[in-house]
């Protein structure tokens, strides 16, 4: 018996391979992993297409509780999906190194992932330096250690892939403190908030990794039917509308003339709001 590692894509349930879908149909229990990121349909819709009941494995249960998700795996198939690709954004090998000590066959379904389709906005993959992940700021937390690897990757030319913050299902510190958590609403970081929290880390290191003027691009809904991008200096993009989530950011670096004329066409089509018009 098999415990699958699934990737579903990044926008519906029809993003799933066949082998995924193939290996999901065959499961006793399947579970979506529901916290580093989200599909754009709910759950009951994955259901319906897939005609499996679908677990939702929230981070504490991945975290704390992961051997209800491995409890007779050696005996049925399970699956274990994850949005974009199983060891995408995010790795997932802890999961499978405990079904190894346990004896578990795991098996990897890969699907794209915003890793690779982030190629969408013409910039080349290989022109791309380390991705860095960029998390909401709190009043007492305002963490920029993701800024010593920006500024590796601009001195050498390359672009940033910022992958944005998502909060679900997080409890309050209030609750955490009386001992019962009480969770809070989901919020995804926009790419208006990134770049604000970006030109404060810069405001405040000053090492020129990036500045107001730095060419950008802001993507949302990546591989969607809705899916947006607008691209111009880090200032224009404080006002970008690119809607509902999930948003991403690029940092450009120095660019090859194919992708500066892709940049240019992107440029020239995206529809900004008035208020960031009045930068250009």
């Amino acid at each position: 018996m098999v415990l699958y590692f699934v990737g579903l894509g990044l926008a519906d349930e029809k993003d799933i391979t066949v082998r995924g879908l193939e290996a999901v149909r065959k499961c006793k229990r399947v579970y979506l992993e529901a916290y580093t990121s989200i599909l754009l349909v709910p759950k009951k819709q994955l259901e319906a297409f897939y005609g499996r009941d679908v677990i939702i494995a929230d981070r504490e249960m991945v975290e704390t509780a992961a051997d209800d998700i491995l409890a007779d795996a050696n005996h049925v198939d399970v699956a274990f999906l994850v949005v974009g690709d199983p060891f995408g954004a995010t790795t997932h090998t802890d999961l499978q190194l405990r079904a190894h000590a346990l004896g578990i066959e795991t098996k990897v379904i890969h699907n794209a992932s915003i890793m690779n389709a982030v190629g969408c906005c013409g910039l080349q993959l290989y022109r791309f330096g380390e991705a860095v992940s960029i998390v909401f700021f709190t009043d007492e937390w305002r963490p920029d250690s993701f800024y010593d690897r920006i500024l590796a990757n601009r001195q050498q030319g390359l672009h940033t892939l910022c992958l944005l913050d998502i909060k679900v299902k997080e409890p309050s510190m209030e609750s955490l403190a009386r001992g019962k958590p009480v969770y809070q609403p989901p919020r995804y970081m926009t790419v208006n908030q990134a770049v604000e929290q970006l030109l404060e880390i810069e405001e405040h290191r000053q090492q020129n990794a990036y500045g107001p003027d730095t060419f950008c691009v802001g993507l949302s809904r990546v591989g969607a039917d809705s899916q947006q991008m607008q691209a111009g200096p880090m200032r224009d993009l404080l006002h970008a509308e690119l809607g509902a989530p999930l948003h991403s950011f690029v940092i450009v670096g120095q660019m090859h003339p194919i992708e500066a004329e892709m940049m240019e066409s992107l440029t020239s089509k995206i529809s900004m709001s008035p208020e960031s018009s009045s930068h250009a």
